[in-house]
């Protein structure tokens, strides 16, 4: 009998093994039957796929697939259970971006994020009722809105650069500041600031901040939801966040239906559904979701402005004939003497400042892809169809270096009046998307970076603390220089400017 028994659960165990292994083969043969002549990796992980070399080195990762793209322009792998693609070439790229056959792909911003970031989401919309509310979010961003935002931006990007001065300036002043947390807290009192502004008090602050610094630990981790996991935490702290944008919602409702004059954005798009409402035309969005599109456009600010100003940072200090001709540029049109905040007309008219800013994101696109999926099968080439469910990765950062005059090389006069590269290459500059999903906040968010850039540059001086692989890419989500950016800091005019809109 004990012999029986033996054999029975050694037999067992065979069956068991035997059972996993060719579960293990038909995953395999699944990704092979879509990956098919697509370059890639031929042999995949059962289930991670490549997930872990992606959370451990993002940017090795990526570098590897583009490899693998280089011929044909995209190629495939497979990550947590999920097929997927990657593109490389921009006009294969704008076949997705432009949807070419309606609803063929489902924009979604993160491969496993609509768990995270909730059901009410701009990200996930598409079709009739996206174009509805893009239409509705339209007033947030018109030139008196704008202003609004401009007048906003400079207060808290003075109110920081103190701060940073002082910091850099304390006992310990021989030791370099790195900014990326500084530049990260700055654009966060900003986004929170122009989108809500009053809306929101200090306690509410302080619990907001901590709540957007855990979604963005659970964004770059494994989609683990379960408890002790940081995706589960961070998806928890978004529905807190939402929350708390729905009251501010609300409040701010209630201040329009009195006839107050909007001091930030939701007070613009308040005051736009109140007068609908009168009309009986209001749309039937519910401050949850307006909240939960709240924090849309906060998550599209905050991370892709704090990239794009930490290379500002870099290649400005790296390129000091650049520099020169920003500071030369802004002094001509703002003193800090003035006391005078720069207006709409000003950043306008600072042409070569401008040319920098799209410079800055062309060369390092803060958001290098924008993931899809694919709702049906699709023919990318006339060889190769993307199979339905398929994760889609049309890459903007590889496009910025396709085409466009030495693409390799950082030169903000490929934007000027005479060369114009931005509409001659229009088709790669793809930082901002395209499509239906093109960025609605992207004048705001150019506004924002020349701000910036003329502030920064005209009352500091700053040097660079160079080590080997400073610039290298890090993701965090979106990409800064290796090292945080680290600086030493100094000031640089006689005084700060008191800014005042009189």
């Amino acid at each position: 009998m004990g012999s029986l028994s033996l054999l029975s659960s050694s037999s067992l165990t065979q069956y068991l093994v035997s059972f996993i292994v060719l579960l293990l083969l038909i995953e395999q043969l699944i990704y092979w039957k879509k990956k098919r002549q697509a370059p890639g990796p031929l042999f995949v992980l059962p289930f991670l796929g490549n997930a872990i070399s992606l959370v451990r080195s993002p940017t090795k990762f990526w570098e590897i697939q583009a490899d693998f793209a280089s011929r044909f322009g995209f190629s495939a792998n497979y990550l947590i259970g999920r097929f997927m693609v990657f593109i490389r070439s921009s006009e294969l790229s704008h076949l997705i971006f432009h949807n070419v056959r309606p609803d063929a792909f489902m924009l979604v911003g993160h491969p496993f994020g609509k768990k995270l970031f909730g059901e009410h989401n701009l990200i996930y919309m598409f079709g009739q009722d996206h174009k509805d509310l893009r239409g509705h979010i339209a007033p947030n961003f018109t030139p008196k809105a704008l202003s609004t935002y401009t007048s906003l931006q400079q207060t808290i990007i003075l109110k920081h650069l103190k701060k940073w001065e002082k910091l850099a300036n304390s006992s310990d002043n021989q030791k370099p500041m790195s900014l990326r947390l500084l530049v990260r807290d700055m654009n966060l009192e900003t986004s929170q600031t122009v989108f809500v502004g009053p809306y929101l008090n200090k306690d509410a602050r302080v619990k907001f901040n901590q709540d957007y610094n855990l979604f963005n630990v659970g964004l770059m981790s494994l989609p683990i939801d379960l408890p002790g996991f940081a995706f589960r935490t961070a998806r928890l702290a978004v529905e807190r966040l939402v929350t708390t944008l729905s009251l501010c919602t609300k409040e701010s409702k209630a201040e329009m239906v009195e006839g107050q004059e909007p001091s930030c954005l939701i007070d613009f798009w308040m005051k736009e559904t109140v007068k609908y409402t009168t009309a009986g035309e209001a749309p039937k969005i519910s401050d949850r979701e307006i909240g939960g599109y709240l924090f849309d456009f906060l998550f599209a600010a905050q991370d892709a402005s704090t990239s794009s100003l930490l290379w500002a940072i870099t290649l400005l200090e790296s390129h000091p004939d650049v520099l020169s001709r920003v500071r030369s540029e802004v002094l001509k049109f703002w003193s800090p003497e003035s006391d005078k905040l720069i207006t709409a007309d000003q950043i306008r008219e600072m042409k070569y400042t401008q040319a920098v800013a799209r410079e800055v994101i062309r060369y390092r696109a803060p958001a290098t892809l924008v993931p899809h999926i694919a709702m049906e099968d699709f023919p990318l080439t006339d060889w190769y169809t993307i199979p339905k469910g398929t994760i889609v990765f049309p890459s903007v950062f590889e496009s910025s270096f396709q085409g466009f005059t030495e693409a390799d090389r950082f030169d903000p006069d490929r934007f000027s009046e005479e060369r114009q590269e931005d509409h001659v290459y229009k088709k790669n500059f793809l930082a901002f998307g395209a499509g239906p999903h093109q960025c609605v906040g992207q004048r705001y968010a150019l506004n924002h970076l020349v701000l910036f850039i003329a502030m920064f540059s005209t009352l500091l001086d700053f040097k660079r603390h160079r080590t080997d692989g400073c610039d290298d890419i890090v993701f965090y989500p979106t990409i800064c220089p290796k090292d945080g950016c680290l600086v030493y800091l100094s000031k640089r005019c006689a005084r700060y400017p008191n800014l005042s809109s009189e």
